[in-house]
């Protein structure tokens, strides 16, 4: 691309990122508006509290409701253009039914009654108090429906409201809550490169390291999939991709049936997160062409905006709202090129022992017992500069990292893929100078370097093509589509040696089944690492420790973890307790709700309120057709773990200093540790880590799927086999956390990492052998 070609769409990513209203139109009735209104502002009312005695900022954030603000037009244009789940028929018709008195009287029985006439009234009429006494009993409510309409309705209606931003990228309560907003070192970076290069307007940038810069070391591979396809052709040719125009015969009939341009390649692969890059790289440095397809955009540093709502909207698959069909739990994946490394917590940790150990012997993979895997684990080590040093640590971090030493509990550094300086929270929506080494800046960098590798961004793919040859069936290419902001999509097909699926665990079984496939493996054993949180409030006090300053969103997002409930000696199977990313959309929303003043009152601790979540290697299992279905059972066993570790972060967090400490249960458990007595102290946190997980007032996280297309000897018990191959098709590798035979226990990007560059060897080794050119589409 050109520099101006490049500035024109650094420009337009500037404006889908900066904020402003979301561009999903709404398509919800006047009546089911009416009752999302009236919802909302059950949820986020405006309230009075000039008696109280509080500064302006606060009053103006109390007084602002969810309707002021705007929030139900962002909601409606969400659940009518964003949200894919196959609840939201159900919602839509809840929602016209509480528009109505006999609806509101079905669902909420005997609480819209009222002694003044009609007597039964609808949802948006009755008072406040009574609106909020019914979502707070839909809560805790023994149905299932009841329940998963307020947590739909919670999560939706806060995180949007504390992430959506004006013209001005501000936030009504951000002020109010100690939220600074993006951060500011960036921005005001980006306002000194800005104005500089508003003097040197007209001169032309003649060093590709300053281009690289601006624009990320990827600008010269990246394709403009928008172009002409004779400006597409050129540029694939200059590149020694050849293109032909013809029509094939096998793409799916729903797609389109004009010609189409078809690129040949060796190796084509199917998203570009921690498992298809590292195949891409080593491929591309073998000297093999490779088209690198990736669903999401690219966002180069000068691009991002670190804004929540806007970043989470375009960088996260499904705009971060993917959740099981009984919502009770949510998941967090990547979808932008460098995947879940471009948006990941930078912990990179290599594969524990316990678990090579298990894979090998009781799964028989020989593969984690070699020297290959070792070596592998050296190399993406290596490539991303993983180091366990830390200059400044932010408050989550000391929080754990004081409570452990306080109380004897084992507690280390996590090694990570950024310097020891790396203070930065804001990494979950893209590093904003590059020190995190996701990999759009190290193995897609190293296919860039080659000059044997381009990637597609914004490119979606529809099935994998096959043929047969000798009575087996043999990968021959991909199809797929590009939006071409013309409301259609443009079709295209990449003819390739080999074929490498790694679009996540997710998604890549949706691919694989559309394409034809049909192991019973694909699409199940779904493993998540399912977490339970707990939250201490640190007032900003003379503690005498150095972390009385700090705000919870500052600094690394992961630098100390704590193993006292890992089981790591045992069975593996238990629990680590690490700390989360939460900016004001996502605390918001893993905070219960007791009421209107409830949530305000604790956001406005926001800034000083520190989180620690416990995270099972679950034994619970899922099934995967997303975004159709997505189901997920959490084991007792996962539970047991989750509670086991929930009471330790109790523990921590109160010895740490915490002035008051608490869960997310929708009951709103908490405790001022300063005032309780040790009787009380105990009776407390054995309690709120006794209670179900089902009762929690929002979805149980996940930001790690795993196990969907599992790694076996056989394909009785599994999808691919040790090469990473499918049992069914030849040249079909899977490259991705979906091979992974069971849950990792642990963070997983050095583990897909060392997978797929040893599945990257096997490739070679395929192609090596002769794999012949396919035959024509």
């Amino acid at each position: 691309m050109t520099e101006s070609e490049m500035t024109r769409n650094g420009n337009e990513t500037h404006r889908l990122l900066r904020g402003g209203k979301f561009p999903y139109l709404s398509t919800l009735s006047s009546r089911e508006m009416e009752s999302l209104n009236a919802i909302c502002d059950a949820f986020l009312p405006s309230i009075d509290i000039s008696g109280i005695g509080k500064d302006n900022r606060l009053k103006t954030f109390y007084g602002t409701s969810a309707s002021m603000a705007g929030t139900p037009e962002l909601l409606g244009g969400f659940m009518s253009g964003r949200l894919q789940h196959p609840a939201i028929g159900l919602l839509r018709v809840a929602l016209w039914f509480l528009s109505t008195w006999y609806g509101t009287f079905v669902i909420c029985g005997l609480a819209s009654f009222s002694t003044k006439f009609p007597y039964i009234h609808s949802f948006p009429q009755l008072t406040q108090e009574r609106q909020e006494e019914i979502l707070l009993s839909w809560s805790f409510s023994s149905s299932f429906l009841h329940r998963m309409f307020f947590k739909c309705l919670k999560y939706l209606t806060l995180r949007l409201f504390f992430s959506q931003v004006d013209e001005n990228n501000h936030n009504v309560s951000w002020e109010a809550i100690g939220y600074c907003g993006p951060d500011p070192d960036f921005i005001n970076h980006k306002l000194e490169e800005a104005c500089k290069r508003q003097q040197e307007e007209g001169r032309q940038i003649e060093k590709e390291e300053e281009e690289a810069e601006r624009f990320g070391p990827l600008y010269r591979a990246l394709l403009d999939m928008e172009k002409p396809n004779a400006v597409i052709i050129q540029t694939l040719q200059k590149a020694g991709f050849p293109v032909s125009i013809h029509h094939p015969r096998n793409i799916p009939s729903s797609s389109s049936s004009s010609p189409c341009l078809s690129i040949s390649c060796d190796a084509v692969v199917v998203g570009s997160g921690s498992g298809g890059s590292v195949i891409a790289g080593v491929l591309a440095k073998a000297g093999y062409k490779v088209v690198v397809l990736e669903k999401g955009n690219y966002f180069a540093r000068h691009s991002l905006s670190l804004l929540e709502g806007p970043s989470t909207d375009h960088m996260y698959e499904g705009g971060g709202l993917i959740a099981t069909d009984d919502v009770g739990a949510l998941f967090l994946a990547g979808s932008t090129v460098g995947g879940g490394s471009a948006i990941n917590w930078s912990a990179s940790i290599p594969t524990p022992a316990h678990v090579t150990e298990e894979w090998s012997n009781k799964y028989g993979l020989e593969m984690f017992s070699s020297k290959a895997y070792k070596q592998a684990l050296d190399v993406v080590c290596e490539r991303m500069g993983v180091q366990s040093e830390i200059n400044q640590e932010g408050l989550n971090n000391a929080v754990l990292r004081r409570g452990c030493l306080e109380l004897g509990y084992p507690v280390n550094n996590i090694p990570r893929n950024s310097p020891a300086d790396h203070y930065c929270g804001w990494c979950h929506l893209g590093c904003k100078d590059g020190k995190k080494k996701g990999t759009q800046e190290t193995w897609l960098v190293d296919s860039v370097a080659s000059g044997n590798a381009v990637i597609l961004p914004g490119c979606t793919a529809l099935k994998v093509l096959q043929e047969t040859d000798k009575g087996r069936n043999v990968a021959t290419g991909v199809v797929f589509e590009y939006k071409n902001g013309k409301g259609s999509k443009d079709v295209y097909v990449v003819e390739s040696k080999v074929t490498i699926v790694a679009c996540g665990a997710l998604t890549t079984p949706v691919l694989l089944k559309r394409s034809g496939l049909r192991n019973p493996n694909i699409g199940k054993h779904l493993h998540i690492h399912p977490t339970a949180m707990a939250w201490g409030y640190f007032p900003v006090k003379p503690y005498g420790w150095p972390e009385e300053e700090k705000k919870s969103y500052e600094g690394g997002i992961m630098t100390a973890m704590s193993t006292v409930v890992a089981n790591f000696d045992t069975s593996g199977y238990g629990a680590v307790i690490q700390t989360p990313s939460l900016h004001p959309g996502m605390f918001s929303v893993v905070m219960p709700w007791m009421s209107g003043f409830d949530i305000k009152e604790r956001m406005s601790k926001f800034s000083r309120t520190a989180h620690l979540f416990a995270l099972a290697r679950d034994k619970g299992e899922g099934n995967v057709n997303y975004p159709k279905s997505l189901k997920y059972r959490l084991d007792a066993v996962d539970e047991e773990n989750l509670n086991r570790g929930l009471e330790k972060a109790l523990r921590i967090l109160a010895a740490a200093g915490a002035e008051e400490i608490g869960t997310h249960h929708c009951k709103g458990y908490r405790l001022n540790v300063k005032r309780a007595s040790s009787e009380e102290f105990e009776m407390f946190v054995k309690e709120a880590s006794s209670r179900s997980l089902r009762d929690l007032s929002t979805p149980i996280n996940s930001a790690h799927q795993m196990g969907s297309c599992r790694m076996g000897i056989n394909p009785k018990q599994s999808a691919v086999n040790q090469r990473g191959e499918t049992w069914e098709v030849e040249g079909l590798f899977v490259g991705d956390t979906s091979v992974f035979p069971t849950a990792l226990g642990v963070n997983p990007m050095v583990t897909v990492q060392a997978i797929s560059y040893c599945t990257a060897h096997s490739i070679i080794e395929f192609l090596l052998n002769g794999r012949k050119s396919p035959k024509k589409l």
